[in-house]
């Protein structure tokens, strides 16, 4: 699953994973405190860090808009 972002080194292709850890970093949050804010499961944000999953679309969207409200934009 690879997102192009223009605000990641320049354009780049970012693998889902990769977008989690920038996210994360970012923000200086752990995987809890991402998914507290998020509303997607702890177990989720994991699995999405440490493997290459296809991301369900009702989670993935909550994690695009709350990457949107941090001011982080993914664009495809």
């Amino acid at each position: 699953f690879l997102i192009l972002n223009d605000n990641f080194k320049g354009k780049t292709l970012m693998k889902l994973k990769d977008q989690v850890k920038y996210v994360r970093r970012k923000l200086k949050l752990t995987q809890d405190q991402l998914a507290q804010k998020t509303g997607i499961s702890k177990v989720t944000i994991a699995r999405w860090e440490s493997s290459d999953v296809e991301p369900h679309m009702i989670s993935y969207g909550k994690f695009l808009d709350f990457c949107e409200k941090n001011g982080i934009e993914f664009k495809d």
